[in-house]
């Protein structure tokens, strides 16, 4: 129950709008649970209640916002503070016990959510590299298996490119030369003979980029890449996918050329 709330969560913070309601939720939610507790203050150690506060923080850092885990782990501590330690109801603590508690509770806190969210990280980025094969296991099947004409492998792989590095257009020129910034198959940006580092520079806002559309040897065209709107960083991966996807549309196309 708690890991589907979870992702519904995660799919509905991507919108600004609910962003301020998961900060809110992520401060009242420990102070809640801490007024909770202390109604079995006496019964209920210690370490017991920490236990289930900590879990609250993993819970807020889960939903893929930092801030969400940080609050969190600073409304349990002080929630603990007011509603768990002696004297109750001040942010007084008088016991040193209490007080290394509180400390440990606030440390352990934010660094289990620094933890759950860089599990989260790692579960995307295997999602991303998922999605990329998929994408270009698809397109290569469609070509092998001659299911589609070669304009529509073209348009097809114009608009994953698009997907998959961010931009705001990609288009296919059947013209064999240019001498814009070229995307090379191993994934490098070359710029007036320079190579450029996409992954920290970004790719080009001033020009568009070709991506040539090769098989066998042969250029049958290229693609014409536009980020002119915003600053697009694709990884090295993605650019070396980009480069692939290229290379099943030259298959196709030269799958045409043969035939005619």
């Amino acid at each position: 129950m708690l890991g589907s709330w979870i992702d519904v969560v995660r799919i509905e913070t991507d919108r600004p709008s609910l962003r301020g309601w998961l900060l809110g939720a992520s401060v009242a939610v420990p102070l809640l649970t801490c007024w909770l507790l202390s109604f079995g203050r006496g019964s209920i150690a210690d370490t017991t209640a920490v236990l289930v506060l900590v879990l609250v923080v993993v819970a807020a850092a889960a939903t893929g916002s930092r801030s969400a885990g940080i609050l969190a782990a600073l409304a349990a501590t002080v929630g603990f503070d007011f509603f768990l330690t002696e004297p109750v109801h001040t942010f007084t603590i008088t016991d040193p016990n209490d007080l290394e508690t509180a400390v440990l509770l606030l440390l352990v806190g934010a660094a289990v959510g620094e933890i759950a969210l860089w599990g989260r990280r790692q579960q995307a980025h295997a999602s991303r590299e998922q999605g990329y094969l998929d994408g270009l296991l698809g397109t290569a099947g469609a070509v092998a298996a001659g299911a589609a004409a070669s304009g529509e492998v073209v348009d097809l792989v114009r608009a994953q490119l698009v997907a998959l590095l961010h931009l705001d257009t990609a288009r296919f020129d059947p013209a064999t030369r240019f001498g814009l910034p070229t995307l090379d198959g191993d994934g490098t940006l070359i710029r007036a003979g320079h190579p450029v580092d996409v992954t920290r520079k970004g790719l080009p806002t001033d020009t568009e980029v070709t991506l040539p559309v090769r098989h066998g040897g042969t250029v049958y065209g290229h693609y014409l890449l536009t980020a002119a709107t915003r600053v697009v960083r694709p990884s090295r991966n993605q650019l070396r996918v980009a480069a692939m996807l290229a290379d099943q549309a030259g298959a196709a196309l030269a799958t045409d050329a043969r035939a005619g």
